[in-house]
């Protein structure tokens, strides 16, 4: 793997309350969902750079309100009301 370095104040460390170590962790999940979110990583390949598994990157995508299927959740609901709607019209 790659490395990428970032060039930061020190401090943003203390503004964040974060360590070094804790800062490139979240850094490199809100890269990866940012590329998810804008279409131009899949969710395996988001999930390899934030260093997760794919199921625990899907988590994280819901605690940012996103879904891992390229729908807000809002859009999903619809979609199931719609469906309930045209299942009970006959």
């Amino acid at each position: 793997m790659n490395a990428l370095t970032i060039e930061y104040p020190e401090e943003l460390l203390w503004a964040l309350q974060q360590e070094p170590d804790e800062f490139a962790l979240e850094a490199r999940l809100l890269l990866a969902i940012k590329l998810y979110e804008t279409g131009k990583l899949s969710t395996g390949l988001a999930a390899q750079l934030a260093g997760l598994p794919r199921s625990a990157f899907f988590y994280e995508l819901s605690r940012h309100s996103l879904s891992p299927f390229g729908e807000t959740p809002d859009e999903l609901e619809d979609d199931l009301d719609h469906a309930r709607r045209a299942s009970h019209t006959e």
